[in-house]
């Protein structure tokens, strides 16, 4: 696999059902862009379950957004306050061959 290329990652639920791809170079990037779309907080993360497209490995992450100041240097049509997401890795498992 080349250095810089893009891996697919589908989004499982807790009954395995899978929806929505991501794409990202390391699982911790497609995670991010999954928590920017959940309702988690700090206090409450959601799971955020990952399979890797063509494989059995299942990245686990607890995800969650806060709402930050945006930089100095934003746009003009950025507004005052923006989402930022968190992830934390908390592991992976492998699925069971079907």
């Amino acid at each position: 696999m080349a250095e810089n290329e893009t891996r697919n990652f589908v989004v499982r639920d807790k009954n395995g059902k899978e929806h929505g791809v991501f794409t990202g170079k390391q699982p911790r990037q497609a995670a991010l862009k999954v928590a920017n779309r959940g309702k988690g907080t700090k206090s409450k993360p959601d799971t955020i379950r990952l399979r890797e497209r063509g494989t059995n490995k299942v990245h686990v992450f607890k995800g969650w957004k806060d709402k930050v100041d945006a930089p100095k240097n934003k746009p003009e049509w950025m507004p005052d306050k923006i989402n930022k997401p968190f992830v934390k890795k908390q592991g992976i498992e492998k699925l069971e061959k079907a």
